[in-house]
């Protein structure tokens, strides 16, 4: 079906389509694509804010509670590997489901589980509390995962000539909710105790549910007869996904490192560490719809825009501590400069992969529907959730063990790896097409003197 309110028809999916054309679609959105905006955004807004808001005092509260950095972390971890699990059944299965009852589902039974999280402080210390926070959190991130799936297929359904034009202003609301989350929760957890923040961010998700199941359209399309497996496997794909893991893992690093640094460096109130993370979530809530834009706009730029910042990613990490080995004295003016810096640079790198992804299956073969948006959706949410899992996991282990600069530093390196990686694959790339145009130009050439030749042979 094509996108409602686009009166060219349909173009290659990512923005591949003349310039003018993502401008000239956005001027004549439907009332359908405003109600897929309004719902998309809530379910970005509201979902960032829950996650975020543990932040700036659950570390704090949960080593009260008794559990350990390893194990603080891993409660943040546990969200991303269910996240990755979900994100595959969900994205296999959406059509079988139904995308707008497992957007409007998945909203509903992450709301109700935010408010639960408030009433943790009630439970006693130790493993039943640690066992419980893993319960909620697993509750937490496959309903979460459910309703990001079907918003993403949503999404590239309604607008599938401007992308990631689309995603890219659409994560302006997710910083929104990471920049609200952390500030708003470490006001209120100063104010009113523990429960108050989970209780009252809930309500406001659930408050979204009946709106979504009202506007919300509801989109039809058959089964595909495509896999994960077959979209992973492709090499194009499977550099992107790594670059997806980079990304999220670098992001979830800091979920239960960042705070804990800072309060015990500077010795900030709660309140205040959650306008540290201001800094990246501000950053890349501006520079992702500009860099959607561009992406749409100039879509060979997409390859470089993903390694340079993938290498910028890498740099920052390097100065987050910053790592021994520079000699640079820690200070608070520059922590909050890299962050601001780490956020646009997440937003350069990581906007054009979803575009990218989607036009590489489409050239590979896969139909052009809600079938293949679904598996790309969940393909992304997947990848992301793994570094989601492995970034906060594996970030409280070394925090433990090596402190917070060695850390960022090793977390740094997985950035710049995957960074290289992905410019010699396009390098590669590159070579290997010029060098197919090249033979094809002569064999063009061979196959013209050939006729030349017959056709004199015929007239002598």
């Amino acid at each position: 079906m094509d996108s409602p309110g686009d009166p060219e028809g349909p173009r290659p999916p990512g923005g591949d389509g003349p310039p003018g054309g993502a401008v000239e679609t956005s001027r004549r959105l439907s009332r359908e694509q405003i109600f897929v905006l309004i719902s998309a955004a809530s379910i970005n807004l509201g979902s960032m804010m829950c996650y975020s808001i543990l932040g700036p005092f659950f570390p704090k509260e949960a080593e009260k509670k008794g559990a350990s950095n390893t194990v603080i972390g891993t409660i943040f971890g546990c969200y991303a590997l269910f996240d990755f699990l979900a994100s595959l059944v969900f994205g296999k299965y959406l059509v079988h489901i139904g995308a707008k009852f497992m957007f409007v589902a998945g909203m509903f039974v992450s709301g109700a589980v935010t408010v639960l999280f408030g009433l943790l402080d009630q439970v006693p210390e130790g493993p039943v509390f640690i066992a419980m926070c893993f319960l909620l959190r697993i509750t937490d991130a496959i309903s979460f995962e459910a309703a990001i799936t079907a918003s993403s297929s949503i999404v590239a359904k309604a607008f599938p000539n401007n992308v990631a034009t689309v995603l890219g202003s659409l994560e302006t609301f997710s910083g929104l909710g990471l920049v609200l989350g952390p500030p708003l929760g470490g006001f209120l957890y100063q104010s009113f105790g523990y429960e108050v923040p989970f209780i009252f961010l809930g309500c406001i998700v659930l408050l979204m549910v009946p709106l979504n199941m009202c506007i919300l359209p509801n989109y039809e399309s058959d089964k595909g007869k495509h896999s994960f497996w077959k979209l992973i496997t492709l090499p194009k794909v499977a550099f992107l996904s790594i670059v997806i893991t980079s990304f999220s893992s670098c992001f979830g690093f800091l979920d239960p490192t960042l705070s804990l640094f800072v309060l015990e460096k500077f010795n900030l109130p709660a309140g205040y560490v959650g306008l540290v993370f201001l800094g990246l979530a501000l950053s890349y809530a501006i520079s992702s719809p500009l860099v959607g834009l561009l992406s749409d706009k100039m879509p060979h730029l997409r390859k470089w825009l993903l390694v340079f910042g993938n290498l910028t990613l890498a740099g920052c990490y390097m100065l987050l501590g910053p790592a021994p080995f520079l000699h640079i004295k820690s200070q608070l003016w520059l922590l909050v400069l890299i962050l601001v810096i780490n956020g646009i640079s997440a937003g350069i790198g990581l906007i054009p992969t979803f575009p990218e992804i989607l036009s590489c299956a489409h050239e590979n073969g896969f139909e052009e529907g809600l079938s293949t948006l679904g598996l790309v959706s969940g393909l992304f949410g997947a990848m992301w959730s793994v570094g989601a899992f492995v970034g906060p996991t594996l970030g409280g282990f070394l925090y433990e063990k090596i402190g917070f600069e060695w850390a960022a530093a090793l977390q740094g390196l997985w950035a710049l790896t995957s960074g290289l990686a992905m410019g010699l694959f396009y390098l590669l790339e590159h070579l290997r097409r010029r060098r197919r145009s090249e033979l094809q130009n002569i064999l063009g050439t061979e196959e013209e003197r050939t006729a030349l030749l017959s056709d004199e042979r015929g007239e002598g």
